[in-house]
């Protein structure tokens, strides 16, 4: 009985609704927070909770203690939510930060939850898992003697961090090849954000791996230094493929260094603070050189915030395949007991006015990488996530049309190619044309 009163006590706590205010600029107005609604568990809901909590701590195959029980309550009700929401222990939020940083203790690789099990996204060169042998598309399936399919992916992944000199032992599955166990140790890795190559010596070419809080500096920084050995661009590719996202606000600002004026994104959630727009300021970093971004299915998030704002102004021309689709923001909300939770709170817009979730930026040149074996593609979209946010199609946008369908094994080579048309990019990729939305009705 005791337990009960005092889980009733916290879930009774944990009703109360509490607002975050993001800070706001000097001058600026703080929107007004929306009114608490009324509470829609009722008693009975709370004594359930309580007593599966109850029955789980007296009756579970093995002990289980309260903390661990009431984790789980937690990552049960953000998990179930969508596939972004999460709960950050301490010791994972406060690592947060280190990543956001570009850098972070751990093995160097880039994972996603696929089909329920921990697939190898990508991995930072060089880095532990590199010298280990650990590829893209290598499956995790332990990690420290503890299977994956026997714990939650969250707790498996956040493994794979820990302090430097640490040792994290590993079962992989290879694309093609037997299950085997490395043992990698730990150490700071720095991802790298921005890499830079001089193509045919006049074609800049960037890679963009991830946004962090650097990187629109980063670029501006490498511009300049480009110009300052006086090497003229003729043209521009900025490579986005398999760019999870990262810091909003970096993409905002390196989309504003490719604009002179106009919308760059808007966000919408329910809650009022989300209701947001970011404008480019005037000033060009390469006025009239031509620009093409290139995507793949793995382009994501705020990558797909960038490549949206260019295209929807005809400032750049998008190459490659549709991209992943993941069009929400996710807030990051300090909690008490100096952990946080990730939290979906509104959906990205383009300029003009296009919802990025579950579908994604359209190329305006498809070009596909061909396999050589003909096998089905494995790699997933946001909308194949399970309990994925549906698109918000409460406006038409002007969506371009895409005029060209081609294919090949090296995307690069077939964008550097576009870029030396000068038939298709003359000054500007397209005209400077104003975008327009159809309310629907």
């Amino acid at each position: 009985m005791k337990l009960r009163r005092k889980l009733l006590c916290i879930l009774l706590t944990l009703t109360v609704p509490v607002t975050v205010v993001p800070q706001a600029d000097p001058g600026e107005q703080t929107p007004a927070a929306p009114q608490a609604e009324a509470a829609q568990l009722t008693l009975d809901d709370l004594r359930t909770f309580t007593d599966v909590f109850s029955q789980v701590r007296r009756n579970y195959v093995e002990e289980v203690d309260d903390k661990t029980l009431l984790n789980a309550a937690i990552n049960g009700m953000l998990s179930e939510l969508d596939p972004h929401s999460d709960y950050l222990p301490e010791q994972n939020f406060k690592r947060l930060d280190e990543t956001t940083e570009g850098h972070y203790s751990g093995i160097g690789v880039d994972v996603r939850i696929e089909d329920q099990r921990i697939v190898v996204r990508s991995v930072i060169v060089p880095s532990p898992a590199d010298a280990a042998g650990i590829n893209p598309g290598d499956v995790i399936l332990a990690v420290d003697g503890q299977p994956v399919k026997d714990r939650f992916l969250r707790d498996s992944i956040d493994a794979l961090t820990g302090e430097p000199g640490t040792t994290v032992s590993l079962e992989i599955e290879p694309v093609d090849g037997e299950i085997r166990t490395v043992e990698i140790t730990r150490e700071y890795v720095t991802v790298p954000t921005i890499s830079f190559e001089l193509l045919d010596k006049q074609y800049g070419y960037f890679r963009v791996a991830v946004f962090n809080r650097n990187s629109a500096s980063h670029l501006e920084e490498s511009l300049e230094s480009i110009r300052q050995d006086g090497i003229l661009l003729r043209g521009l590719i900025i490579d986005l493929r398999n760019n999870p996202g990262g810091v909003l606000q970096q993409a905002v600002s390196m989309a504003d260094g490719f604009l002179e004026q106009g919308l760059i994104v808007s966000t919408r959630g329910r809650n009022s603070t989300m209701q947001m727009e970011f404008s480019a300021k005037e000033g060009e970093w390469l006025p009239g050189i031509p620009v093409i971004v290139l995507v793949d299915r793995g382009t994501a998030s705020a990558s797909e915030v960038f490549a949206g704002a260019l295209q929807d102004h005809g400032r750049a021309l998008i190459v490659g395949e549709r991209t992943f689709g993941k069009g929400s923001v996710q807030s990051v909300l300090p909690l008490r007991n100096g952990a946080g939770i990730k939290l979906t709170t509104a959906r990205y817009y383009t300029p003009s006015g296009r919802s990025i979730q579950a579908e994604g930026i359209r190329p305006d040149i498809v070009v596909e990488p061909i396999e050589l074996v003909d096998t089905e593609d494995e790699r997933i979209r946001e909308a194949d996530l399970d309990r994925h946010l549906e698109n918000d199609r409460d406006v038409k946008a002007v969506i371009p049309d895409v005029p060209v369908s081609a294919q090949d094994d090296f995307p690069l080579h077939e964008a550097l190619s576009i870029l030396k048309g000068a038939g298709i990019l003359s000054g500007s990729v397209r005209k400077q044309t104003p975008i327009q939305t159809e309310k629907e009705g």
